[in-house]
């Protein structure tokens, strides 16, 4: 299984995620244990499995 870091300004947030969807004006991430963190005035801006990363962006 594919686990993503989540990057923002080339600084690992989260790690170990396994879902991820953008509401609104944030983006809501879930890790494989479940632990859910939401990034407020983010939006996501790459996905990269090769690299595992998932990228968020201020808005």
């Amino acid at each position: 299984m594919c686990e993503l870091k989540v990057i923002i300004e080339g600084k690992v947030v989260f790690e170990n995620v396994i879902y991820a969807k953008n509401v609104g004006d944030r983006v809501v991430l879930k890790d494989i244990l479940g632990k859910t963190m939401e990034f407020k005035n983010h939006t996501i801006i790459e996905v990269n499995i090769t690299n595992e990363s998932l990228i968020l962006k201020s808005k």
